[in-house]
């Protein structure tokens, strides 16, 4: 017998040893919420409950598969009946039985991503808009426009309005794809990853009998992170609850940071109004932290109106403050950031305690190149590393092109860019080219034209188009003259049809328009990108010999979840953290607040808040910046020293920080 007693402290006990009925446990941040989960199922199982009548849904087959390996080690009884896992692998199972009603074979196949922008991408064509308008969204976009409709129940034409306004005059033709999109799947027997939720839920709503079957055979059903589900994952547990009644839903409110993947934050909030009789349950006891990183987590969080009340306690003894770090520019926030990790490295710290967080993925751009430069091992995880990002070596490709017209390598990338140009097409257009005596001014002759078949001729009209404006610019022309001139010639209409986080990557070159004003010629630009890059390779070559000790650089989104010694946020100024665009969401500072407060409980040890007090932009020069709103606003959060401003509090003077 398991001595629960012994293995949990009051809250989880309480939970775990609940009898029946609805529950909902908002478990903070490191308040041990994956034992409790553990030990709950263990108890169930202790009880004299089958595994095959338990349900554990989660967000990642890994979860699914640490819970369910630790509840054997305490039980060891055979789970391998049991039901755990994704809500898409719970979906595929109930599928496999009964999707002959919904008219597809049992053997279909499943589409992943590449697969479906495939299919899409064939619907395209078949309907014809590829060659009605180049500007129509390609497979990914459309997958991901649809793939949001799907989740949230929100119609393609509101999904548009909303997401993807510049789409908006080819609404109708794009519901036209999404409808053949449905036929072709049924026609040859396939599912995407959303279909396995939809047609999961359709088939449960529509065929009372299955319904009762599922709902009938799962006497308990868990669900973990519920404040991540959205409308249609929800709906499915609250139907295979419905029988028995026990359904248990265990996540924190205060770290749903996901709606821009269609999860409703309502489910968490609602829940008590969708099951009355619930109990709820508040994990507030935090392992992680030191006292003084949950106050000012527990401080930031209790500006949010909605939510559930909640004050992490730490169990740990007396820490450092944390440490705000107002810095000149974003050179020094760099350099700060660089010099303070050699200085962990030089106390002993491993480099994998050590994380720096940001917002978006951009923010992370100065602090790469530095960390290259002084030879700090580093792994990214919002991304690949910036100056490798496709969109930043397409734009890089034009300068090289302008500084070398012979850069045989600059100019394929660039032609492959424009419509109807594959590989085939430029390898002839580039020995074209390199047989004139000047390739740029042989770009905008009519020779050319006349020397490509006509499917090609309007894209090389287009990059005509752009060539010219750059030949014009081209005296004393600037990195940042260059890329606007670029974006605003059609790159910016590319990124809009080709990928679904289009704002982000034009956010990426805005970002590296406004990095590249201290350079004084384009030469010494893009020689800096070419030796960034080979940096990096040089440095890759480094880690595999460390064997994966490296810093990690991590957007918060991507941070979730995990935790290190000491975290470095960069960039905690407002406009970055609130991030000015998503402030446009009538619920968009609150989710930020979340991102916020998901932050700073990642750190256990130390927690630095970085923040540049000038920054250079495009048109305005250099401006200044305040500290981020959460920030600012902690001085006056209930119960905090209201009179005592926060640049003086939240500065632990015993650190010499820079």
């Amino acid at each position: 017998m398991i001595d629960y007693e012994k293995e949990l402290n009051s809250e989880q006990l309480h939970v775990v040893l609940e009898e029946r009925g609805p529950i909902l446990v908002i478990a903070g941040a490191g308040s041990g919420k994956t034992r409790t989960l553990t030990y709950r199922v263990a108890r169930l199982i202790e009880t004299g409950v089958k595994p095959e009548r338990i349900l554990l849904a989660t967000f990642t087959n890994k979860a699914a598969r640490t819970m369910l390996s630790r509840v054997k080690a305490l039980t060891d009884r055979d789970l391998s009946h049991m039901w755990g896992g994704t809500f898409h692998h719970i979906a595929h199972l109930v599928l496999r039985a009964n999707s002959h009603f919904l008219g597809y074979e049992r053997n279909f196949s499943i589409l992943d991503s590449d697969d479906s922008a495939q299919l899409l991408a064939a619907c395209i064509s078949e309907i014809g808009l590829n060659a009605k308008n180049e500007k129509f969204p390609k497979g990914d976009v459309m997958r991901d426009l649809i793939s949001f409709s799907m989740n949230t129940g929100i119609t393609i034409e509101e999904v548009v309005k909303r997401r993807y306004p510049y789409f908006f005059y080819c609404g109708d033709d794009i519901e036209k794809v999404a409808a053949q999109y449905c036929i072709r799947k049924i026609k040859l027997n396939v599912m995407d990853f959303d279909d396995l939720l939809v047609n999961c839920k359709k088939i449960l709503a529509e065929y009372p009998h299955i319904l009762h079957a599922y709902a009938e055979k799962f006497s308990n059903v868990l669900v973990d992170e519920y404040q991540d589900t959205n409308t249609i994952q929800a709906e499915m547990v609250d139907s295979l609850a419905s029988y028995h009644g026990n359904i248990m839903a265990v996540g924190d409110d205060s770290q749903s940071i996901y709606a821009f993947r269609g999860a409703n934050f309502e489910n968490i909030l609602l829940f008590p109004e969708k099951y009355p009789d619930c109990k709820v349950f508040t994990l507030e006891t935090n392992y992680r932290s030191t006292p003084e990183i949950l106050h000012l987590a527990n401080m930031s969080i209790v500006n949010n109106d909605k939510q559930y009340q909640k004050t992490l306690r730490s169990v740990r003894s007396q820490g450092i403050k944390p440490i705000l770090v107002p810095l000149r520019d974003v050179m020094q926030q760099a350099n700060f950031v660089s010099h303070r990790i050699l200085e962990l490295i030089g106390e002993g710290m491993l480099l994998s305690e050590i994380a720096v967080l940001y917002r978006a993925h951009y923010h992370s751009m100065e602090l790469q190149m530095e960390m290259m430069r002084r030879g700090i091992p580093f792994e990214i995880r919002s991304g690949i590393r910036f100056f490798e990002q496709a969109h930043i070596k397409d734009v890089v490709s034009y300068m090289r092109i302008i500084i070398n017209p012979l850069d045989e390598m600059a100019w394929k990338r660039v032609l492959g860019l424009y419509n109807k140009i594959g590989k085939a097409t430029a390898e002839k257009i580039w020995k074209y080219l390199q047989s004139t005596q000047s390739p740029l001014i042989a770009m905008l002759s009519e020779d050319l034209l006349e020397s490509i078949m006509k499917s090609a001729r309007q894209g090389i009209v287009n990059c005509q188009w752009t060539f010219k404006r750059l030949i014009q610019s081209m005296t004393g022309a600037s990195p940042s003259r260059i890329i606007q001139i670029v974006l605003d010639s059609g790159y910016r209409d590319y990124l809009q049809k080709r990928y679904t986080d289009a704002a982000s990557r034009e956010d990426d070159l805005e970002q590296l328009s406004n990095f590249s004003a201290k350079y004084h010629s384009l030469e010494d630009f893009v020689g800096e990108m070419a030796l960034m890059t080979n940096i990096s390779e040089t440095n890759d070559a480094d880690l595999d010999e460390m064997n994966g000790n490296k810093i990690i650089l991590s957007t918060i989104h991507q941070a979730k979840g995990l935790e290190w010694s000491v975290v470095l946020m960069i960039w905690c100024s407002d406009g970055m953290i609130p991030l000015a665009r998503a402030l446009k969401d009538p619920d968009g500072e609150e989710e930020e607040r979340r991102l916020f407060y998901v932050a700073t409980t990642r750190a256990k040890d130390q927690l630095y808040l970085c923040y540049p007090l000038l920054n250079y932009t495009r048109g305005a020069g250099y401006i200044t910046h305040c500290p981020s709103r959460f920030i600012r606003e902690l001085a006056h959060s209930p119960g905090y020293r209201n009179a005592c401003p926060y640049d003086q509090w939240i500065i632990d003077e015993s650190v010499t920080y820079y």
